[in-house]
Order: structure tokens, then sequence, then C-alpha cells
């Protein structure tokens, strides 16, 4: 099985297709006021980097990471159920590393939901540490990042 990473600068029908998942995903189990996943039009604006993952050539997965105010924000990870466990969500991961460290950016962060325990175990192995709000989040109602867990790590 083959596994790639490949950028992808506008929203293609894969692209849609993959983050409409996601949102149908998180849907089932955390409100709309908690979720804080940029749309399909913010994905492809500047500032942010997206990237569609394969197994075997089939798009399985997607990530993007957003650049903003002094951090990198990783966004939009997902994987589709059916190919869990094959190694593309770390690749997806060292893809995203390596796209935050060529624009200079030495610390990646980002938020989950609580109620996601493999993202959790996934994002622990990839060496994330768990921290304190960031970013936007700071200026959030505390209902909105209740079940928020938010995460660092240095990277380069």
């Amino acid at each position: 099985m083959s596994v790639g990473v490949e950028a992808v600068g506008h929203a293609t029908d894969e692209a849609r297709a993959l983050i409409e998942a996601l949102e149908t995903e998180l849907s089932l189990s955390t409100p709309a006021c908690q979720r804080h996943g940029l749309s399909v039009d913010r994905v492809f604006q500047p500032g942010v980097r997206f990237f569609i993952g394969r197994l075997d050539g089939v798009a399985a997965g997607c990530g993007a990471v957003a650049f903003d105010d002094g951090f990198a924000e990783l966004k939009r990870m997902y994987v589709r159920p059916s190919s869990r466990g094959r190694g593309l969500v770390e690749a997806l991961l060292v893809r995203l590393e390596a796209e935050a460290l060529s624009m200079g950016y030495r610390r990646l962060t980002l938020e989950t939901g609580d109620n996601l325990h493999a993202a959790l175990r996934v994002y622990e192995r990839a060496g994330f540490q768990r921290c304190g709000a960031f970013g936007a989040y700071l200026t959030m109602e505390p209902n909105a990042i209740a079940r928020s867990v938010f995460f660092e790590k240095a990277i380069g």
C-alpha cells in the first residue's frame, strides 16, 4: 500500500468531500458552538496550507496548517474511518510539520475535542504536549471551549 500527501491549492471535489465527512463525523458528538474548524472557503485563503492524504492514490484524509499571530495551528485533520491505522495520519503530520518549518515556525499548536480519544492519542504519540488556550481561543466564551483540549509541539 502506498501512502502519499499532496498540497492542494483550491477547493477540489476531493477536498470538499473530506471536509464534509469530517464535519459530519464531528456533528455526531460535538455541538456546533464547540467546533472550531475552518470552512472550505477559509481553508483556501492566504495563510493556510491544505493537504490531501492518499492511500494507493485514493483521497483518504486531509489536514491543514494555518499561519496566524506568530504560530502555526493544525486544522481540519481527518482520516476516513475505513483508512485509519494505516499510517496516513502520521504522514500528514510529518508533512504539516515540514510545511510549518519551511515557513519559519518553530511551534505547532492545535485544538481538538476532549471526546476524540483516538485523536488525543495520535497527537500525544506524535510528541504534542497539552497546553493552555492560545490565539483566538483566548477570547472565546468559556462554553465555546469547554470541551477543547489544546496541544503544542516544539519543531525544528
